[in-house]
């Protein structure tokens, strides 16, 4: 008992996940750490030689990016031996949700694809120590990617598309003032405020029809019933992006896919240097021992020590001893549990779907914690509406037909060249599924012949029919789902041709934004739940202070955070990138809502900093001074009547 609470006293001693929307920056006498979000090198520090966890056992739940950055972490600052680390992996790869297979002939998958962009800082400090796919040694995973993105930058030049394969012009995000006004005031609110609000409980529908919304629900997945308080956590988080929602210019992506660009390598490393991986090993319980605590912050909280994992092995139940120097680390529920899979010929079968839902394998292992404590959460907030979390996405494997010719002409360079094809996603807005497709980096997969091109696919609103076939996209064939393609790029025509030299595999994933819905404050557990002493939870389903969800940074933020806690590793895992307290990038931002025509207080504040060092924080204007006062009282009146609620609307 005094050991596990000795434990404890660690796990809460240290802050290993500051808080910088809590935190006032400021330095006092004794305090020995940087600001709360404080990123770059300094924090890249080695810590404390140690060998207090040179005989404790790893078990690490789950091998998606998450549970690999975990491994990665406790062998980097944890000082655990690689050889004492073992995967328990359900299914019979690594990879998780960043997947990727197939072949030229049966055709390639990707279920989904990240976007990424440069302060993904976590994330980047594993992948900087990773050796690169292609490139010889001292060349890491990082150095490769940003010698990729430098030399051949993304953009788009197509982001949306209208009317069978016509660009249409953005024209900036076209929001009524009350709309811009809805969304600086959703900045300032506090989060405890958003508990289950929706993103509609909140805007009006004029919201929801300006170039704004189909921007950002298309890139970011969001439906109007998800979670306003993670819509206020996306805003924080990208608020230095949002001048390049147009044209996707500030998205970086890999050569491959995120499969063969990641997840192969960070695993290798592991393997190579000792870690072991267990698949066909399904997780469903672990036998935790409460004890009631004294003597420190959690005295009505009971401690909480894994003492087994109970799983099933190859089909065979199996309990897993765990010792009081051992640490289980496990992945929260998953994306892209229960997926269905359709081809060519066959749509997606959908049976015993909604009767199961929530109840599928991937999710078990967090139900049952839930039932033990409420600190594990409730994941029957995320797991029970599969109606409201589900989309579908198909990868086409195309040989030379009407469709490549017409992804051709959407396309920064030609797809064959290997550089920047369509820059990110394609939507078409006159589409009722709201369809969207991609073509990245070709080849997308390392094996994939020269004449081939793999393109992606998705729909946010599938349940309805679509403009060209008349029925909904869960009971379209393959070949259906590439025939509403085809008529929203203005080739139907081609049908056939298209048909007979593509390869479909659709994908109908009911969880896939189930981390989207709507929450409150105790219903994802915290990395470390409360009184827990060797059991870290990672993932998408986790509490992190400001980060978002449906990232790879924030899957590796939590392994971070998980194993420095775990371990109190003295080091800190800085707030996310403080870019959204940086008055350059709230200018920017402010402008940009406001389609490029300035902002309140823009002529007052041109004439504090003109001739000054800060001219240069202000967004470019090319209007005379006379033009210019014109605008800015234009802009004044035209905010006036919304702007005389915003307080206490």
């Amino acid at each position: 008992m005094k050991k596990t609470n000795e434990k404890q006293k660690n796990i809460d001693s240290f802050p290993h996940q500051p808080n910088a929307n809590k935190a006032y920056p400021h330095h006092y006498p004794q305090n020995t750490l940087p600001f709360a979000d404080k990123i770059g090198n300094y924090q890249r520090n080695i810590g404390r030689p140690t060998d207090a966890y040179k005989d404790s056992k790893v078990y690490i739940i789950g091998s998606g990016i998450a549970g690999l950055s975990s491994a990665y972490y406790f062998i980097r600052d944890g000082k655990v031996p690689a050889e004492n680390i073992t995967f328990l992996e359900q299914l019979e790869v690594s990879g998780g949700s960043m997947d990727g297979s197939g072949n030229a002939k049966n055709g390639y998958i990707i279920r989904g694809g990240r976007e990424m962009e440069f302060t993904y800082e976590n994330f980047w400090d594993v992948f900087q120590d990773i050796p690169a796919v292609e490139m010889p040694e001292p060349y890491s995973v990082l150095d490769e990617y940003r010698l990729i993105n430098d030399d051949d930058p993304n953009y788009s030049i197509a982001r949306l598309v209208h009317q069978q394969g016509k660009i249409k012009e953005t024209n900036g995000v076209t929001l009524k003032k009350s709309d811009q006004l809805a969304l600086i005031r959703l900045l300032l609110k506090r989060k405890e405020e958003l508990d289950d609000v929706r993103v509609n409980d909140y805007f009006s529908d004029s919201f929801f029809e300006s170039n704004f919304w189909i921007l950002w629900s298309t890139m970011f997945a969001f439906e109007k019933w998800h979670s306003l308080l993670e819509l206020k956590l996306y805003m924080h988080r990208f608020l230095h992006d949002l001048d390049g929602l147009h044209n996707m210019s500030m998205l970086v992506f890999p050569k491959y896919n995120q499969y063969d660009g990641f997840i192969v390598p960070l695993r290798n490393y592991l393997i190579e240097k000792g870690v072991k991986f267990q698949y066909d090993s399904s997780v469903t319980d672990l036998d935790i021992e409460f004890n009631q605590a004294d003597g420190h912050a959690s005295a009505n909280e009971p401690t909480k020590t894994v003492k087994a994992i109970i799983a099933e092995v190859d089909g065979k139940p199996t309990r897993i001893t765990i010792t009081e120097n051992d640490y289980v680390v496990a992945t929260t529920g998953t994306m892209t549990d229960d997926t269905r899979y359709g081809d060519n010929d066959s749509a997606p079968n959908l049976d015993d779907m909604l009767e199961n839902q929530g109840q599928t394998k991937g999710w078990t292992l967090w139900n049952n914690l839930a039932h033990k404590s409420s600190v594990f959460g409730h994941p029957e907030k995320f797991n029970s509406n599969v109606n409201e979390s589900a989309w579908m996405s198909a990868t086409l494997t195309c040989k030379p037909s009407a469709l490549v010719d017409k992804v051709k002409e959407l396309s920064v360079n030609d797809p064959y060249s290997g550089k920047t094809a369509t820059g990110g996603i394609v939507t078409f807005t006159d589409s009722n599924w709201v369809m969207s497709f991609t073509c990245n980096r070709q080849p997308h997969f390392p094996d994939q012949p020269k004449d081939t091109l793999v393109l992606w696919v998705y729909s946010l609103l599938m349940d309805k029919d679509g403009n060209y076939i008349k029925k909904p996209m869960p009971k379209c064939t393959g070949n259906e789902i590439l025939a509403e393609l085809c008529h929203h790029l203005g080739i139907i025509d081609g049908l056939d041709g298209v048909v007979d030299n593509t390869i479909v595999r659709s994908t109908y994933m009911p969880y896939i934004t189930s981390q989207f819905m709507v929450r409150a404050q105790g219903d994802r557990p915290e990395i470390v739940p409360q009184g827990c002493t060797n059991l870290g939870l990672v993932g998408q389903f986790v509490e992190t202070r400001n980060d978002v969800v449906f990232t790879v940074e924030s899957s590796v933020r939590t392994a971070r955070v998980a194993v420095y806690s775990l371990l109190n590793i003295k080091k800190q895992v800085p707030d996310i990138d403080p870019s959204q307290y940086d008055i350059r990038h709230l200018l920017r931002a402010a402008n940009t809502l406001n389609d490029g025509k300035g902002f309140i207080g823009e002529g007052l504040l041109r004439k504090l900093l003109k001739d000054t060092y800060y001219e240069h924080i202000l967004p470019p204007t090319h209007l005379d001074i006379q033009e210019e006062t014109k605008r800015n009282d234009s802009i004044f009146s035209e905010y006036w009547e919304s702007l005389k609620g915003i307080w206490h609307k």
